[in-house]
């Protein structure tokens, strides 16, 4: 059994910063490519950024820039620096991840969203 879970969020003014956390825990054995995606209102959940266990990351066009991506691999854990936040950036924000558990099975796992709201 393998749980992701994230933390922080909540409610940002617009241009302001705020750092999402996703930890993961249970029957590891490796945790490959991490990353967060978001769902807005009526809209479908979209890749917001990736990175491997290397550190190669990738961005979506929208945030490039202006989020960052890292990743503490002896934590399994995987951050979201978020800048110069847009109510555009609102959205439920899921931290997946794809993990080898200590029988050698590959799964694809997800946090339970954290809600991220840029309004002043």
């Amino acid at each position: 059994q393998v749980q992701l879970v994230e933390s922080g969020g909540g409610l940002v003014q617009p241009g302001g910063s705020t750092r999402l956390s996703c930890a993961a825990s249970g029957s590891i054995f490796s945790v490959n490519i991490m990353g967060w995606y978001r769902q807005a209102p009526g809209k479908q959940r979209e890749l917001v950024a990736g990175i491997t266990s290397g550190g190669t990351t990738n961005y979506d066009d929208s945030v490039k820039g202006r989020f960052t991506i890292s990743r503490d691999n002896a934590k399994n854990t995987v951050y979201l620096q978020m800048n110069s936040l847009t109510p555009e950036d609102t959205a439920v924000y899921y931290c997946n991840a794809v993990v080898v558990n200590r029988l050698g099975i590959r799964g694809n796992y997800w946090g339970q969203g954290t809600q991220v709201t840029v309004s002043s």
